[in-house]
């Protein structure tokens, strides 16, 4: 579990410039990683918007950083690739971006994608090498292709086609006071970075970003890449993203299962809650999975659930932002 200290953002109502001031003074030396606070009772909890949530502790600059940059007048999108684009550019980070544990070739590749509401439009990259950010190259896919997905060489071509294969966007923005924690504690920070958002008119976003499991053959792709997989976005409905084992969790469509259980009138935490049921009676390990779930839905609620013990998740709107547990599915 990180650390101790709990430094949340300011109550609302408050001016955009001292918001700002708050979150910049919250970064400045560092990010300080909250207490993580205990699951359901706070699932449901304000439902303001905007609304950022995200997976592990890591994910809380992620959100803080995607919130300021909404606030300051940047898109959804803008807002999402940034965040996520904030934890690629972590090097010490062993499971997203450049800096993740490389396959059983010695070679990091990276899976990405990113998906938003209007137009229930999408891009995703797979197994790209050397690339900073592949949040970014779905992002392209996603804007300037006919396409969905790319892969390998060929996403790998695309990214250096659109200037992607050298930027990073903490040298773009040196100003920028960003920086993330070291782990501490028993819970260390690992795996996917899943990001779902919901801005003030009610539109959603999403982005999923890993280097995938360590070890894995060449060539592997996990479930973060994959729509409806690692993330899934209905902009009528609401957003579910995924952190795990990424066969336990692609085999099942589990994120967009989720949102279609919120469709049908389940909360966010409770959507998240049955589909890991759904996955561990049908799968011979049962809840022995490692598999984790973020949800949102339209009306600003959130939750999240885990195999096993439950895992870590990251919440942030204009008033608060923290770290908290997720719910525990420890039977079925």
């Amino acid at each position: 579990m990180q650390g101790s200290n709990n430094r949340n953002l300011p109550p609302m109502p408050v001016s955009r410039r001292k918001f700002m001031v708050s979150v910049v003074a919250t970064t400045a030396g560092g990010v300080i990683a909250p207490r993580v606070r205990a699951a359901s009772k706070l699932a449901a909890e304000p439902k303001e918007r905007p609304l950022f949530v995200s997976t592990w502790p890591f994910g809380k600059p992620a959100n803080d950083k995607a919130l300021r940059v909404l606030l300051d007048g940047g898109s959804l999108l803008d807002a999402v690739e940034r965040g996520i684009a904030l934890v690629e550019d972590d090097r010490s980070n062993p499971s997203v971006g450049l800096g993740g544990k490389p396959n059983s070739a010695g070679v990091v590749q990276l899976d990405a994608c990113i998906m938003v509401g209007p137009g229930h439009k999408a891009g995703s990259v797979a197994a790209l090498e050397g690339i900073p950010h592949p949040i970014s190259v779905a992002r392209r896919v996603m804007e300037k292709t006919p396409h969905v997905m790319l892969v390998g060489d060929g996403a790998k071509q695309f990214a250096a086609a659109e200037g992607l294969d050298r930027i990073l966007w903490d040298k773009l923005y040196p100003s920028t006071p960003d920086k993330i924690p070291s782990p501490k504690g028993k819970e260390k920070s690992h795996d996917t970075i899943s990001l779902l958002a919901l801005a003030a008119d009610g539109t959603i976003a999403g982005g999923c970003s890993t280097s995938g499991l360590a070890g894995k053959l060449p060539g592997r792709v996990g479930d973060s890449p994959i729509i409806g997989g690692g993330l899934y976005v209905d902009n009528d409905v609401g957003a579910a993203g995924a952190t795990g084992i990424g066969e336990n969790i692609m085999r099942y469509c589990a994120s967009f299962q989720i949102v279609e259980l919120m469709r049908g009138g389940m909360s966010p935490e409770q959507a998240c809650i049955e589909v890991i049921k759904r996955i561990a009676r049908k799968d011979p390990r049962g809840l022995d999975l490692s598999i984790n779930f973020v949800a949102l839905n339209k009306q600003g609620e959130f939750g999240a659930a885990g195999s096993g013990k439950g895992f870590a998740f990251s919440v942030a709107t204009a008033s608060f932002s923290r770290v908290q547990q997720s719910a525990a599915v420890s039977k079925v």
